[in-house]
């Protein structure tokens, strides 16, 4: 996905025709290693980043539920309470986003700045060439795609769920203990699937503008998203702000379905009461 962000927006047309295209030249070019550049700092940062993304969350939430109706979904409290979430995970996702997206962007045919042999080495080599702003690069663009986006995600999550249980939970259906457990999995899947399509589909434009400050080899880029976003609609219309989609929403899918599913069950082991 970084790569088809950062190599189809330029002014010299599209490197990529397509996800596919983009996978077999990495695999070509660098062998299976290649697909997995920069994995060590996403996983740092998505272990981090989930345990502050639905704790904060869950807290803001009861703090502003105040005498709104529990159990009923509010957008007076959700939107305010994803947003505070979203702000606060930006700052430790920036960092781990930025060495991921240039370790994933250099390939054989890099041309501009150093090799990195690491995650460490390339935060290393960036503190060392462009200060601690440097390694913030693109914090701006992870804020706003983060506090929109957890709006969007958890307003999703929090309808969608509250829809299907009302639903579900009718006379028409049995209150078997399998049949608890399967709609609960079920409706979990369901709920934290679409919310991950919803919110790569209202902020992948964001994600790109992101991509291309961190990945820029110019250190004196704009780092104004919106700046950039106008820049890569005039290079590429539609298709460049949404680069990436297909492969995004391929993994948006499975991936926030297996996260909402473990923080629904976690939450029931642990007895924690969610609104």
């Amino acid at each position: 996905m970084v790569k088809l962000q950062a190599h189809n927006t330029t002014a010299h047309g599209k490197v990529y025709k397509n996800a596919f295209h983009c996978t077999s030249r990495i695999l070509l070019e660098e062998g299976i290693r290649g697909l997995y550049k920069g994995a060590s700092s996403s996983f740092i940062g998505i272990a981090v980043e989930s345990s502050l993304f639905f704790g904060t969350y869950s807290q803001a939430k009861q703090l502003l539920q105040g005498s709104y109706e529990v159990g009923r979904p509010h957008l007076q409290v959700i939107i305010p309470s994803a947003a505070c979430s979203g702000a606060l995970i930006s700052c430790i996702l920036t960092p781990t986003e930025l060495t991921k997206c240039r370790m994933q962007v250099q390939g054989k045919d890099v041309i501009h700045g150093a090799r990195y042999s690491s995650p460490l080495d390339c935060a290393v080599k960036t503190l060392e060439s462009e200060g601690l702003k440097g390694i913030f690069r693109g914090g701006l663009a992870t804020l706003f795609r983060e506090a929109i986006g957890n709006a969007v995600f958890f307003c999703t999550y929090e309808y969608s769920r509250y829809w299907m249980h009302n639903y579900l939970d009718s006379v028409r259906f049995s209150d078997s203990s399998h049949f608890v457990l399967a709609k609960d999995i079920g409706i979990g899947v369901m709920s934290g699937g679409i919310s991950g399509m919803a919110f790569w589909t209202a902020t992948l434009p964001l994600d790109v503008a992101k991509t291309i400050i961190q990945t820029d080899p110019d250190p004196h880029v704009s780092r104004n998203p919106l700046q950039i976003l106008r820049m890569v609609y005039k290079r590429a219309g539609m298709g460049g702000c949404y680069a990436g989609l297909g492969p995004t929403l391929a993994r948006a899918f499975p991936a926030n379905a297996a996260a909402i599913v473990a923080w629904e069950y976690s939450a029931k082991i642990l007895g924690i009461k969610r609104g």
